[in-house]
């Protein structure tokens, strides 16, 4: 993966976070504090403001930059936990100026270990894990498809586990019955980025 395309997947989900600030905050409405969808999208808007000035050196350096911009701009607990996860994976990339999808995989696994540290969650907790962790678990076995379909799966079955982190995790057996709104985030991006690759990622 080049440096272009890692620009296209970065642009197409802070494009995708943007255009489902509503959906995204309905579903944290249910048992959360709303504010998902909003600090989301005003997040990743400020990362587009300055998009052109963010360091291009190779796309390690890339990554962090945006998960500096990220961090600081997301509010609540997403902005760390999101900002950490691209600094994680611009740091598993290193200086390379190709990556391979092995390093891909890697960058990913990089970023859940940041997430799990950062946020004290795991599998299970109903967090956005549950289906960035299955979503990777598929992509280093199969296509960027399959993969998403398989996010999407794991966000529908959040809707069956009792929440353990966040404010959500205060409602107890009542967040039982809606979906997890970071997985799901996860899924709608998944589904997007996947969409766009074959036309514009897999050419650069």
């Amino acid at each position: 993966m080049s440096l272009a395309s890692t620009e296209l997947v970065v642009r197409t989900i802070a494009e995708t976070a943007i255009e489902n600030e509503k959906y995204f905050g309905d579903l944290d409405s249910v048992v959360g504090d709303g504010d998902f969808g909003y600090s989301l999208a005003r997040g990743f808007e400020k990362l587009l403001e300055g998009w052109d000035e963010l360091d291009r050196s190779n796309p390690g350096t890339f990554l962090k930059r945006t998960g500096m911009v990220i961090a600081s701009r997301i509010g609540g607990t997403s902005g760390p936990l999101w900002g950490t996860a691209f600094i994680r994976a611009g740091g598993a990339a290193g200086d390379s100026a190709e990556l391979t999808n092995d390093q891909v995989v890697a960058m990913l696994r990089a970023a859940i270990e940041g997430i799990k540290a950062r946020g004290q969650s795991d599998v299970g907790d109903k967090t956005l894990l549950d289906a960035l962790v299955p979503f990777t678990d598929a992509l280093s076995g199969g296509s960027l498809a399959q993969a998403a379909a398989v996010a999407r799966k794991a966000a529908d079955a959040t809707g069956e586990m009792v929440a353990k982190r966040g404010r959500a995790a205060y409602t107890g057996e009542r967040s039982r019955g809606s979906v997890d709104a970071g997985a799901m985030a996860v899924a709608v991006i998944a589904e997007r980025i996947s969409e766009t690759w074959p036309g514009k990622g897999a050419a650069s």
